[in-house]
Order: C-alpha cells, then structure tokens, then sequence
C-alpha cells in the first residue's frame, strides 16, 4: 500500500476512534457545563456589535451587549439518541412489516361479524363513523390523549435540548429493551419460526413493479427522518468540527437494525397467531368432513392413523394430507363440499397496514400470551415513546429555525407551536378522525416530502455545487469524504428520486383518492372514493406543503425579504458568533459569497480551503478584499465550541 494510502486510513481510523470516544463519553450535566454560542447582529450599516463566545468561565470580561445563547448538547450520547429518537418511531412497527392477519369471534352483531380487537379499536375506542362526511363530533377519550400527550412534548420540549436531550435516555432506549422482551418472548412461542420464514420469503414476481420500489424508497424516507428538518434542526447543535459522516452512518444503521428487530417480533408474532387461526380452521373443517362421512365422503378416504373421534387433535399435517386425498379423489366435486386449506400462508397473506396493524393484529396476538395484561401495558408504553421520540425531532425541526430567525422565547414559541398543533389535531379525534389520518398521511406527507427531498437534493448539488459541499466537508471533517457519494449525490440519487417522482405523480392520476372505510353495519372495511370536497382538501395538503420552497425562492429573487424591507439581517456564522452579510450596491450574490479571512491573511489562489480558518486577528468583524462581511464559519482560538450551522 502507498504511504499516503496508509496515512490516510490512520486518519480515517482516528476520526471513528475519536467519534467513539465523543459517543461514549458524557459530560457533567449542569446548566454552568453547557457551551454557548452568543448569536448577534450588527445593524444594516455593518458596525453592529460583535458576539462573543463563552464557555464555561474562560472569558474574564463580559460586554454589556445584548446577547442571546445557543445551547449545546451534553454529550454526543444525547445527540445521537435524540437522532434515533427521531428517525426511530411509529413507522418501523407499523409501516415497515406490512403483513398481518385478523379474525375472531364474543357477543354484538358488528362484534361477531368481526372479531374482539377490530369491534373494540373501531366502535369502542374510535367509535369511527362510516365515512369522512360524517364528522359525528369530538370523541372525548381520544381529545384528553391528544391533550396528554401534546402536553408531554411541549413539557419536554419548552428548555430545548436541555430538557428533550435527558428526556432522550428514556423515550430513545425503552423501545429497544420491550422488543428484545418480545422477540424473545416471541421466539418460545409455537408457530413463530413459521412467520419468520414467511418475512424471508421474496415474493419474486411483484419485483419489477413500480409500486414496490415506490413504496420502498418511501420507508427510507419515513424511517430516517428525510426532508422534515428534525435532522438538520438536531445537528445545528453540535461543534463544527463534529464527524457528521460518522453520525450518518451510526445513525442509518441503528434505524435499519430497528426495523429489522421490529420485523422479526412482529413475524415471529403473527406466525404465532397464524397457527392458532390454522388450529380452529382445522377443527372447524374436521368437523365438516365428519358431517360429510358415508354420503358425500367414504370412509376409506380417511387414513387409519387420523382419528376423527377428537377433532381438537387432529394436526394441520394430518388434515393437509385428508384434504390432498379428498381433492384428488373428488376433483369435480371438491368446491362443493366447501372445505377450507388451511393455508399458513395464506393467514399470513392476509395484509393489514397503519394503525390496524398495532391495534388489531398484533394486539389480538398478545390476548393469547401467557400473563398478556403485562405484554399489552409493555407494548403500548413502547408505542407512547416512540411517538414522543418522533414528535420530538418534528417540533425540534419546526422551532429551531424560527428562533434562529427572529430571536424569539422558546419557552413561549414551544407552548404557542404545542396548543397549534393540539388544535389541528382536534380534526383527527372526531369521529371520522381516522380518515383524516389517511388522507394526510397519503398526501401531506408522502408526495409533498419527496417533493422536499429532490428540491433538497438538487439545490446542494447543483445550485450550491457539489465542490464545493466536498470542500466544506473536507474542512469540517479533515478528510476527503468517499468519491462514490460525489457521484450519487450528484448523478444518481437525484435520477433515481425523479424517476420515484414520475412514477408517484403517475399512479396518483391513474387511482381515483380513495380510503379504506369500516361500514359499522356490514362490519367490515371497505374502500370509498373521497368526495368533491375531500379532492380539494388532498390537492390543497400537496400544494400547501411544497408552497413555501418557491415563495420563499420568489421573495429572495426578486429582493423583496431583504435588511431593508423586513429589517431582517441575513447572516452567516462564525465559530462562536455571527456576523452580517450585506452586498455593496450594483453587486450580484456571487460577488458577495466570498470565503472569510482574518485581515492578516494573504489572498488565498485557492478560495475553497479559505472556507474554516482559525481566527489570527482581533475580536473585529472580518473583511473581506471587496470590503464585504465576510461569510462562512471562521475559527475562533477555543476549540471546543458549539455553534449553529443553519
């Protein structure tokens, strides 16, 4: 190997060594241990007052100077937890394993039509209405749960991360211990090697259909966080310097281990639950063919070593190989006898997606656990944390910028953006709430967000320039990021993300808008076309969720949001402060995006590694050889600092 190729891998080897250790390590809790970063900004005529950095008491002096203080995280412990916290949430146990099955039986018509579960989630819990048009009023149960837990996340939520990130310890981590509990729970269980082989199991033929790969790269989406701002909004806390490709890479891993891990319990399951669905179907048929025995079946038909005498013993072997003998001999007149297979397959077939996977499959399933009240009170305070984790990293990605931006309360933005939210969620615990649900779920969320991520996508690749990204990450990492993903970023991964993008718009204007109604007379779900109004609604969610990308495009282009008009001053960060960056008059924005240096700096031939330099002159604002602020992330003499990178 070349010396510079084993230089480098030493380097690469030391960065994961020293992520590790920052991963491990935690710092002393207290508020006085926090490092902040003082966020100011000068007025329009450019002699605005400078920022200073604190951290701990290391300054002596102290301005007089309005300041406002970022926090940072306490460890990197918390930041990686709040990440999966984030990423990790309701979509892995009810989004990614798909397949289920219900059935049942008890007392009420809509209940004996149905089953105990699916009667108790939709009449007794939703108390759901037979369509969308029928609001039906505020169910009271679901309004004082939807206050309760508006109510954790704003309590958790009004410090920041001084009070989500401890949070984080418990929300991210309880997960993990209740599935390790039910997979091995699950593993003792008859039937669950059955549903795990099932989840193996490719189904070849469905693989070169769009759909599929649609609604695979949609998981992704759904699974890592992509495109909500929670990612971005968590990662502004950490110090410049932090190994983001590390981060990345820990945190893509743990999400798709979850998933995984979340798969298996619910196979393994719903493998459980197939079995014993196949027992009474086996009981239910072997009393058939004993009604069946001496007129329309012969007795030779039946092995010798079956005895009919106790149904409930007969084994799904042994009626399998009754059924094959059966088929064979009465080819023309099998249908007729109206005898069930029996098919495990066939019960794990049997799909069910969203809430109905949670709160009817695998809830029936654990009413047939040994001491199921305690696995039930486990697996809902699972379902409570990874809701909160989520909500988290969603509040985090809508409050972070605000503040940033107008240097308002958290305290007060928090309770104000919680009781919002708990108002707009009123819609969803009405009685026709659950069809809100799909229909947000379907078109606020699926398209509008790859919407987001190819603009995303495009903008830093393209617009921005991938170089140049290369270069901010070679400063900000010390090392070259992998060639393959200069290639994906720029070529690869925007094709692909336009194709999925065609291929969605396509099916949404082939398939009418539609959702899955429970008709409480019938008991069962069946799928109705949204009304006139209800299209408008579904267009209106895709439109309001893309709208602010091009307004806010429109404004910035044509200067319309700018210091003079909003009195808002663009800004771009040093380590430890900010500065102002105004473009002299008749200049276009290329002639203001200069690299900052420090005075004493000669001018640099190559502008790209000017981008992060540590600060050798003054406390004074940097200018640049144009006589413009200078704009960029400049080194301040403290190593240990965090700042915001927005």
């Amino acid at each position: 190997m070349p010396k510079n190729g084993k230089a480098v891998k030493r380097e690469l080897d030391d960065d994961v060594t020293e992520s590790v250790r920052d991963l491990l390590s935690n710092e002393d809790a207290c508020d006085d241990s926090f490092k902040k970063s003082s966020l100011i900004v000068g007025d329009h005529g450019g002699d605005g007052k400078e920022c200073d950095v604190e951290e701990g008491g290391s300054h002596g002096e102290e301005e007089e100077e309005e300041e406002e203080e970022r926090p940072a995280w306490n460890s990197k412990l918390q930041y990686i937890l709040a990440q999966v916290g984030f990423s990790v949430g309701l979509g892995n146990v009810w989004r990614f394993p798909y397949l289920c099955q219900k059935n049942g039986g008890d007392v009420e018509p809509e209940c004996e039509k149905s089953s105990a579960t699916t009667y108790y989630w939709y009449r007794e819990a939703l108390n759901i209405s037979d369509n969308i048009s029928e609001g039906g009023g505020l169910n009271w149960k679901m309004t004082v749960c939807l206050l309760i837990a508006w109510s954790m996340v704003c309590l958790a939520m009004i410090k920041g991360i001084q009070s989500s990130g401890k949070v984080m310890y418990f929300s991210s981590l309880f997960p993990y211990v209740v599935l390790i509990c039910f997979l091995v729970r699950a593993l003792l269980l008859k039937g669950s090697v059955d549903g795990i082989r099932h989840m193996f199991t490719p189904k070849l033929e469905i693989m070169l259909e769009a759909k599929v790969w649609r609604e695979a790269a949609t998981q992704v989406f759904f699974a890592l966080g992509l495109g909500f701002g929670g990612v971005i909004a968590f990662s502004s806390y950490n110090k410049r310097d932090n190994n983001c490709h590390f981060d990345a890479v820990l945190v893509s891993f743990i999400n798709f281990f979850t998933s995984v891990l979340a798969t298996l319990v619910v196979f393994a399951v719903l493998g459980f639950k197939a079995n014993i669905m196949i027992s009474k179907c086996v009981a239910l048929n072997t009393n058939k063919i004993v009604g069946l025995l001496g007129t329309d079946i012969e007795r030779s038909l039946i092995p010798h070593h079956i005895n009919l005498t106790h149904v409930n013993q007969v084994s799904a072997e042994d009626y399998h190989q009754m059924i094959e003998i059966i088929k064979g001999v009465k080819e023309d007149q099998y249908q007729a006898l109206g005898l069930d297979p029996c098919s495990i397959e066939k019960e794990l077939n049997k799909a069910v997606q969203g809430t109905g996977l949670a709160f009817i499959a695998f809830t029936e399933a654990m009413t047939h656990f040994p001491a199921s009240p305690f696995w039930s009170v486990m697996f809902f305070l699972m379902l409570v944390n990874l809701g909160l984790g989520s909500m988290f990293g969603t509040i985090e990605g809508i409050l972070t910028p605000l503040i940033d931006t107008f240097k308002v309360r958290k305290e007060f933005l928090t309770v104000g953006c919680c009781v919002l939210a708990f108002s707009i969620g009123l819609l969803f615990v009405q009685r026709s709430g659950n069809y809100f649900v799909a229909m947000f779920d379907d078109y606020s969320a699926t398209l509008p967000l790859l919407i987001v991520v190819v603009l995303e996508n495009v903008a830093v690749a393209w617009v921005y320039g991938i170089d140049k990204f290369f270069e901010d990450l070679k400063d900000m990492l010390g090392f070259t990021p992998y060639r393959f993903y200069y290639y994906m970023w720029k070529y690869i991964t925007p094709t692909l993300l336009l194709v999925l993008l065609c291929a969605s718009f396509i099916q949404l204007s082939l398939t009418p808008p539609s959702y899955s109604a429970w008709i409480q007379e019938e008991a069962k779900e069946q799928t109705l076309h949204f009304p006139p109004w209800g299209i408008v609604v579904c267009i209106s969610l895709v439109v309001m969720a893309v709208m602010p990308v091009p307004v806010v495009f429109v404004l910035r282009y044509f200067n319309i949001i700018d210091d003079g008009a909003s009195g808002l001053a663009t800004v771009s960060y040093k380590k430890g402060r900010i500065i102002k960056e105004t473009a002299l008059p008749g200049e276009d924005d290329d002639a203001s995006l200069i690299h900052g240096r420090s005075p004493s700096e000669a001018p640099s031939p190559m502008p790209g590694n000017n981008i992060y330099r540590k600060q050798s002159g003054g406390p004074g604002t940097d200018i640049a050889p144009n006589g413009l602020y200078g704009i960029g992330y400049l080194m301040a003499d403290i190593r240990d600092m965090p700042e915001s990178d927005l």
